[in-house]
C-alpha cells in the first residue's frame, strides 16, 4: 500500500517562498549594515587619532589651557576658575 503525497497549492508554495526570499534578503542586508557600522566605526577611530595628533602641536603652541573656536579660529584662554576647576575634577 502506497501512501499518497500531499503538495500545497502553487499559490501556497509561491507564498512561502515569497516570504522565505524576503527574509533571506533582509538577513544580508543586515549583514552588511553590521559590516558598514564596524568601517565607520573604524573611520571614527581614524578622526579622533588625526585629531589628536593636530591638537598636541597646537596645545604646545597655544597653551593646554586655551580654546579654540572652530568657526573662527580664535583662540582664547580659559579663565582661571575654569583651569582650576576642570584640574580638580574627575
Amino acid at each position: 500500500m502506497s501512501k499518497k503525497e500531499t503538495k500545497l497549492t502553487e499559490e501556497e508554495l509561491n507564498k512561502l517562498q515569497s516570504l522565505q526570499n524576503e527574509y533571506n534578503q533582509l538577513k544580508l542586508q543586515l549583514g552588511d549594515t553590521v559590516m558598514q557600522q564596524s568601517i565607520l566605526m573604524k573611520k571614527i577611530d581614524e578622526i579622533r587619532t588625526a585629531f589628536s595628533n593636530e591638537e598636541k602641536p597646537l596645545m604646545d603652541k597655544y597653551g593646554e589651557n586655551s580654546t579654540i573656536d572652530l568657526q573662527t579660529g580664535v583662540v582664547t584662554q580659559k579663565p582661571k576658575e575654569e583651569e582650576a576647576d576642570l584640574k580638580i575634577a574627575k
